[in-house]
């Protein structure tokens, strides 16, 4: 089908896309489709070259953003910059976009340090749109597509002079559960590196009025089964820090707000045990600066007499504490499986954490023709103006296409894509730095992603 931007009378405005990972191809794909010109660059022109290929309207570069005047001047050659590398370069690229007075889509968090930049972003009068999306870079906490419905739900009760008297909001990115084969029961589609640290974060939120802080150590502890539908399994813990969601969600009549994770169930008890005997811990080691049998470097980690298998497992018991024989049984022989008690060598990276990273990385990937899962669901407990209480809940179950693109992929990849072309025509006009947060804003891009990508949450009233 022709696009709007095919016509030569017509003008055509360019997007530089930053970053080649993995949920870039869904959002190039868009704009191909679009007929707008991107340009994708990467630190490696190969990099750049690998996404591009096959792909009309798109041309690879080479691109360094750290070197601010390389950075100048691929921005000043465009109308807006996608920002899809880590979110440490997002104000670096934010910057650049105010002195270009070009638009900028990330489909990260809004940091301190971009949300600093909002009024020069307006004095600019560029856009500067986040949060589109699911953000893989904070583990399994949903963005945009969790936003558009929490701010939803939130207006359309806060309009009827109801109050929501709790929201609790849990996602996963896991695997499909035919794929989830492995003792932990997941697997990596980016950075297990990521995945595990996000396991160390400290969480806070509201329960009942007052304000729950959880210290990273006790994070896996606090998992408990939760419930969305019969055929799956799920725990759930906390992620972060839910309290500024009372304000960004406008809810101060809150009494409980949590955002968390949704795990497969005997994940955070295996977790836990790898807290518990130094295995996430990133202090360097020099038994882990070399290739050693594992045996070895699990006797250096868990402070064990000896390396053979009944020391290792002995020094784990005094370190560990477990749910039940059957759970220590469980877990014993998931360490056994990644291989922590065996001559195989290590792959050093000179720390636990990463060492294990190696080795699960190989174990714990996605094989050929298995699928990925995205599970998100908000329930909202409300009290209407006449006093009643009901239960409403928003809930998203996206499975990856083993020939196409993973479910992950998708809800980022996609959403970003429609962002850009908003702010490309107009539709979403505000400037400064923003995030999905009211319906100007997310009521077109709900409406898009559902009739034209099928990305939607199925709201239903529970009682």
């Amino acid at each position: 089908m022709a696009s709007q931007y095919d016509s030569p009378a017509v003008y055509h405005p360019s997007v530089l896309m930053l970053g080649a990972g993995f949920v870039t191809r869904p959002t190039l794909d868009i704009l191909s489709e679009a007929g707008i010109p991107v340009t994708v660059a990467c630190r490696t022109l190969e990099s750049a070259q690998k996404l591009s290929a096959g792909v009309k309207h798109a041309t690879p570069i080479s691109l360094d953003v750290t070197n601010d005047a390389a950075l100048d001047a691929e921005v000043a050659k465009h109308d807006l910059v996608i920002s899809l590398i880590p979110y440490t370069f997002h104000a670096t690229v934010i910057k650049s976009a105010i002195r270009q007075k070009k638009h900028v889509v990330t489909t990260s968090y809004v940091s301190p340090a971009m949300m600093e930049l909002d009024q020069q972003a307006k004095e600019a009068g560029i856009t500067v749109m986040n949060e589109i999306g699911l953000d893989p870079g904070d583990v399994d906490v949903c963005s945009s597509i969790d936003h558009l419905y929490a701010v939803k739900t939130i207006e359309e009760v806060h309009a009827e002079g109801g109050k929501i008297v709790s929201f609790l909001s849990y996602c996963g990115g896991l695997p499909a559960p035919e794929a989830s084969d492995n003792p932990l029961g997941y697997k990596f589609s980016w950075s297990s590196r990521g995945v595990l640290l996000a396991l160390r974060n400290a969480a806070k939120y509201y329960k009942d009025g007052q304000v729950v802080d959880v210290a990273s150590k006790d994070l896996m502890g606090t998992a408990k089964p939760y419930y969305i539908y019969p055929g799956y399994a799920f725990v759930a813990y906390p992620n972060r820090d839910s309290t500024p969601y009372k304000e960004r969600y406008n809810i101060p009549e809150a009494e409980t707000i949590i955002r968390g994770t949704l795990r497969y169930q005997g994940f955070p008890q295996f977790i836990k045990v790898l807290v518990d005997i130094g295995f996430l811990d990133d202090t360097a080691q020099q038994a882990l600066s070399s290739p050693v049998p594992w045996k070895e470097a699990t006797k250096a980690v868990v402070g064990a007499a000896s390396s053979s298998q009944s020391d290792l497992e002995a020094a784990i018991l005094s370190k560990a504490t477990f749910e039940s024989p059957e759970d220590q049984q469980r877990i014993l022989s998931g360490l056994r499986w990644i291989g922590v008690f065996s001559d195989e060598q290590t792959i050093p990276r000179g720390n636990p954490l990463d060492t294990l990273c190696a080795t699960l990385e190989k174990k714990m990937q996605f094989e050929e023709g298995e699928r990925d899962m995205v599970m998100l669901q908000h329930k909202f407990e409300i009290e209407h103006k006449s006093g009643a209480r009901e239960t409403r809940t928003s809930t998203l179950v996206e499975y990856g296409d083993p020939k196409g693109y993973s479910a992950m992929a998708k809800l980022v990849g996609v959403p970003c894509g429609v962002a850009v072309q908003q702010v490309l025509n107009g539709t979403i006009s505000e400037k400064g730095v923003l995030a999905p947060m009211n319906s100007k804003i997310n009521d077109p891009l709900i409406k898009e992603l559902k009739e034209k990508y099928g990305i939607f949450l199925i709201e239903k009233t529970l009682s």
